[in-house]
């Protein structure tokens, strides 16, 4: 029988992929600990996809709490934080699962606003808003991301202080890897 995954991963997109795969890795996941569950490409709204796949995954954590762990990688787009995470809170009452207890579930949901890219800038000490969609400034984001990942890890270190550069957004999620046990 194979071994669980430590990690579930609910993304929208490879980029958000590339993002968490660097940062857990850093922490000392390995790929083999890891479950990707990525919204199919040219299957409409991922972020759509991502709000109606959330309950089927925070059940399949719920049947392995002990040794798993979920992160769900959901833009913000043009909403806000917390309208994005009470969408998600929608979705599991409209599915009839319980919420998100911080006490007892290892979840993490990040909400990069408006998406993945403004986190990669802003973690690259690049000053950046949320206002503005930045994901089509460059062609070929890899590097960034990878460096990105990296600078979370060492944004979430144990006494490490997020630079003023930090956006709201990304602050949260600090928090929410924090909450989850994933720093």
């Amino acid at each position: 029988m194979a071994k669980a995954s430590q990690v579930i991963l609910l993304v929208e997109d490879s980029h958000q992929q590339q993002f968490i795969f660097r940062y857990l890795s850093r922490l000392g996941f390995g790929t083999h600990a890891m479950r990707v569950v990525k919204s199919p490409s040219g299957a409409g709204s991922a972020e759509h996809w991502i709000r109606e796949r959330f309950a089927i995954e925070v059940e399949a954590y719920r049947r392995r709490q002990a040794q798993t762990k979920l992160v769900v990688l959901i833009d913000a787009d043009a909403y806000s934080v917390p309208q994005r995470i009470q969408q998600l809170d929608e979705a599991l009452r409209d599915a009839g699962t319980p919420p998100i207890s911080a006490a007892e579930d290892a979840i993490a949901r990040l909400v990069p606003r408006r998406n993945i890219e403004t986190w990669s800038l802003c973690l690259n000490c690049v000053r950046v808003d949320e206002d503005n969609d930045y994901k089509r400034m460059r062609d070929n984001w890899s590097e960034q991301i990878r460096t990105a990942g990296d600078a979370m890890y060492a944004w979430t270190r144990p006494n490490a202080v997020a630079p003023p550069v930090c956006v709201e957004s990304l602050r949260s999620g600090i928090g929410e890897l924090q909450e989850a046990g994933l720093c």
